[in-house]
């Protein structure tokens, strides 16, 4: 990533960088943490702005979320740096989220109840009253009160105030609070890519399902733990190039329009 260090943005993103401590609170962790993944080689050195200060950028902030994704697979210290050093070190951090989807895709759903301080420690920032309404309309996040049939149950409840987190959409939900898109909108794409994800899903587990009609279930079952990681990048991937190609067709449009 090549970041104008004059005026302190990304290239990539035109977005100001971060400080070592934004980066921190960005992925939740601990600025200490991030200089030990620095001496590890598991993050590139910042970019040296004025009075020596460290600017840290987007494919920092991705990185983070991938080796965050890793542990929560139970990689440890030595495995994460060693996948991580088989990653070219030009990967954009649209790259690196792409990895962190295959990653995430082994992992089983999981809704954890937390406490509305853990609910603010894992999206990295600070989150108002409006930013949990959306995250809820997102269907990421449900108030823990709202699982009791009534008030007086919710006084009994562990935690009343705190929050069911679906845990692996938590970080791609807090991403879109920032978005420039309305909450409706918002929804609507999480219905289109519910539908088409569910369709191609389904083609895809017929189409395998003639492939192994006749192997012993064994095979069937190491059959499925290759392929899931494949067909998740490779689906990832072609929707990626497709959606590219969409956005490049919709601006040349625009551009003919505005010159004629």
């Amino acid at each position: 990533m090549t970041t104008d260090t004059a005026s302190g943005t990304g290239s990539d993103t035109g977005e100001p960088t971060l400080t070592i401590d934004e980066l921190a609170a960005r992925a939740g962790i601990t600025v200490r943490t991030v200089r030990f993944y620095g001496t590890k080689g598991l993050l590139p050195p910042p970019v040296i702005g004025p009075r020596r200060v460290g600017h840290y950028g987007q494919q920092h902030v991705a990185r983070l979320a991938l080796i965050e994704e890793l542990q929560h697979q139970g990689m440890t210290l030595a495995a994460i740096e060693r996948y991580m050093e088989q990653l070219p070190p030009d990967l954009s951090h649209r790259d690196l989220a792409i990895h962190r989807a295959v990653v995430a895709s082994w992992a089983p759903d999981t809704v954890e109840t937390v406490s509305a301080e853990e609910l603010r420690r894992r999206a990295g920032r600070p989150l108002g009253a409006d930013d949990v309404e959306r995250l809820t309309a997102m269907g990421v996040v449900r108030p823990n009160a709202e699982d009791a049939e009534d008030a007086e149950d919710a006084e009994d409840t562990e935690d009343a105030d705190g929050y069911r987190v679906d845990a692996g959409l938590l970080r791609l939900a807090v991403q879109l609070l920032d978005v420039p898109l309305s909450q409706e909108a918002i929804l609507a794409a999480r219905k289109v890519l519910v539908a088409h994800s569910r369709a191609a899903a389904h083609e895809l587990s017929q189409l395998f399902r003639g492939e192994v009609a006749e192997r012993a279930e064994e095979d069937v079952k190491s059959l499925s733990a290759h392929m899931q990681p494949i067909v998740v990048q490779a689906l990832l991937t072609t929707f990626q190039r497709s959606l590219r190609d969409e956005v490049h067709q919709w601006l040349a449009a625009s551009e003919e329009g505005r010159s004629s």
